[in-house]
């Protein structure tokens, strides 16, 4: 028992002992704690007494301890900082996983004693907690017949390994489509700082001398907006685009062909047209239909603004004699162009200001303080998985030590792409535990010691990723599975999304945006600039978004295996369909990248961010007009919506918190998408 994955971390809250943690322990680890939980099924699923919410109930929900803390470690891992040793217990394992999860949930002796347990005779968080199981046990296939949950099994197992293969192929595909640059007039038009970067990733690359830009997991690459070679902006975005279509070991069309066909099976084999259709049944928008019905809704102002943007873009080409029809890599680049002759500001004005540990410490945490009178101190003493990553212990309103805080900022090529927030210990009050959380970024680490300077776009990210931070730091559950984040995926987003508006408070921007050089404080009269141009771009931000969460939905909502077709020539009809094929503003994710719903829990979810975007322009119309993101306001917010978890109707208590229900009107207008 010296596997430190089997004992309970000394460290405080249960943090994981990374100095301790070594690849070779993860095999034995599982081996051991899946045996273990096996045995703990055997016994709440055999038990010869009634069945009770204590011997059942409970005994289910806090079984397989060690087999949480092992996942736990090794999944973030394998996000934020893999090998190839994990990589192939990832690949080994996803089918294991997959089979025990099944033997779990669709176990007839213990569906049966959850079934013969009286609903009315609990209340609170037990009867959620029980209804929640059972839940669970539907949507696994409880009810089917041995032969078709044995057909179950075999489609499970199979999508979790290709879950992995699919995740895996894409690393290798980003880390491929890194471009390599041989001289620094390719690259005109970035910083020094920029250049100076790309020129160490090259070192580290075995380039010495040359230039490399890596790519992110988005469509758009960040420097597009900035490179003035257009030629270079070309071969950058046409990388971004391709890099998982290639035909080499990081392409991953015949990966996801697989699992759109075996996910349509999944959903047939439970009485459902397509996969939608079963996978939506437990989230806040019930049914595909509806959930397509707000993408319509907003998506047809968003393209008419796309192409009224599209239309400045090429006037502003035009007038420069640039000789070319604007293309998805002149973009970003042009329309900077654009929001400075009609905002007077650009990127490269207000960089300066947005440091990233000032934004974090100075910005994020205030507001935090602000709005709910948390505080942190960094914690140097606690082990890090890697050099980059940064700790800190956060304290309540009252000076009580509430949480164990991680930060990993900078983008690896070990690292999957996007921003994300985990735990790797859940807050419960029945376990005693405190949350252990982590964020996790892919912001570019500077060279030689330079100052990391962030766009307003990285700074948005920052608040929002901690807007999940805060769901999980206020969460205040009896029970794990209905603590802090484990609510609907259209609900969960709807927490991080209110926090970005904190990046705009005026006490909160002029107490972060400090100039790096000068630390003066960013002026008044830039301030007033981005608040003006805030809708600025919008029609492509929104189309762009609304075209991914189009894409996802049309792969998951197919009814019949012989309307499937190569993923490419389905792409293209699918947003022809529905108006979304625009040229110029293309999907923020092309399928064959589109991890979020291959191998990331988004898979007929995407449409979520818009849905929680919509819960977002509600309540934050309501705060505007109670005075805004106030102490009082904030504190409402977190007993509503924070504190809450999973444990109570999210319905209501959203529309407790705001008196109606969800209404389109706010995100429409709060997008400028609408004058009403």
């Amino acid at each position: 028992m010296t596997n430190p994955l089997l004992q309970k971390s000394e460290l405080q809250y249960q943090a994981p002992p990374f100095n301790l943690i070594k690849d070779e322990h993860f095999k034995p680890a599982f081996e051991y704690a899946l045996n273990s939980h096996d045995n703990e099924i055997d016994k709440i699923a055999n038990n010869p007494a009634k069945a009770t919410f204590q011997n059942t109930v409970l005994a289910l929900e806090i079984s397989g301890i060690d087999l949480s803390r092992a996942t736990s470690a090794f999944y973030n891992l394998t996000g934020a900082n893999t090998n190839p040793t994990l990589q192939d217990i990832e690949a080994e394992y996803a089918p294991i996983f997959s089979a025990h999860n099944d033997k779990i949930y669709l176990n007839s002796k213990l569906y049966k004693r959850f079934k013969a347990i009286n609903l009315n005779s609990l209340k609170g968080e037990d009867k959620k907690l029980t209804e929640y199981y059972l839940q669970l046990f539907e949507l696994a296939g409880a009810n089917l017949s041995e032969a078709d949950k044995d057909k179950m099994k075999k489609i499970n197992g199979e999508l979790a390994s290709l879950g992995t293969l699919f995740g895996n192929k894409l690393l290798t595909a980003r880390k491929n489509g890194a471009v390599l640059f041989d001289n620094t007039t390719d690259l005109a038009g970035l910083s020094a700082n920029e250049i100076a970067a790309a020129k160490a990733s090259a070192t580290e690359a075995g380039q010495d001398g040359k230039y490399l830009i890596g790519l992110l997991n988005t469509t758009q690459q960040p420097l597009l907006s900035s490179l003035s070679n257009r030629a270079t902006r070309e071969k950058l975005f046409k990388s971004s685009w391709t890099r998982a279509e290639k035909n080499d070991d990081g392409d991953t069309r015949e990966v996801l062909e697989k699992m759109a066909r075996l996910r349509l099976q999944k959903a047939n084999l439970m009485g459902k047209k397509n996969y939608a259709e079963w996978k939506l049944q437990d989230q806040m928008a019930k049914t595909p239909a509806v959930a397509m019905d707000l993408l319509a809704k907003i998506a047809t102002p968003a393209v008419a603004k796309a192409k009224v943007e599209a239309k400045e873009i090429q006037d502003l080409i035009d007038s420069q004699n640039g000789g070319f029809k604007l293309e998805p890599w002149d973009w970003d680049f042009y329309s900077e162009q654009v929001r400075k002759a009609k905002y007077d500001l650009d990127e490269s004005q207000i960089k300066p200001y947005f440091e990233l540990t000032t934004v974090l410490e100075k910005g994020v945490f205030f507001a935090a303080k602000k709005m709910y009178g948390i505080t942190f101190k960094e914690r140097k003493d606690l082990p890090v998985y890697n050099q980059d990553v940064v700790a800190y212990e956060v304290f309540g309103n009252d000076g009580k030590s509430i949480a164990i805080y991680y930060l990993d900022f900078y983008t690896r090529d070990n690292k999957s792409g996007g921003a994300w927030m985990n735990n790797f210990v859940n807050q419960s009050h029945f376990l005693k535990q405190k949350p252990v959380i982590v964020n996790v970024y892919n912001f570019s680490k500077p060279a030689n010691d330079n100052p990391s300077l962030i766009s307003f776009d990285d700074v948005t990210t920052l608040f929002h990723e901690f807007g999940h931070t805060l769901h999980g730091l206020f969460a205040d559950q009896n029970y794990t599975s209905l603590s802090g984040t484990s609510v609907p995926r259209d609900y969960v987003e709807f927490p991080s999304q209110i926090n970005e508006h904190a990046a705009l408070d005026p006490e909160v921007l002029k107490n972060y945006a400090i100039h790096y050089k000068t630390k003066e404080a960013i002026p008044q009269e830039l301030i007033d600039k981005i608040k003006k141009a805030d809708t600025f771009n919008k029609g492509y931000v929104v189309t762009e978004l609304l075209a991914a969460s189009t894409l996802d939905m049309a792969w998951h909502s197919v009814e019949k295996e012989s309307d499937f077709k190569p993923t490419l020539v389905f792409e293209n009809e699918a947003l022809q369909k529905y108006g979304l094929l625009v040229n110029e503003v293309p999907t923020r994710y092309h399928t064959p990248y589109f991890a979020h719903i291959w191998s990331g829990g988004y898979s007929a979810g995407y449409y979520a961010y818009t849905w929680s975007k919509t819960l977002d322009y509600n309540a934050f119309d309501w705060m505007q007009a109670n005075g805004g993101m106030t102490r009082e306001n904030c504190e409402r917010f977190r007993k509503y919506i924070l504190s809450v978890g999973n444990s109570v109707d999210l319905n209501k208590a959203f529309k407790d918190f705001i008196g109606h229900e969800m209404k389109i009107e706010p995100y429409l207008r709060n997008a400028g998408l609408s004058d009403k």
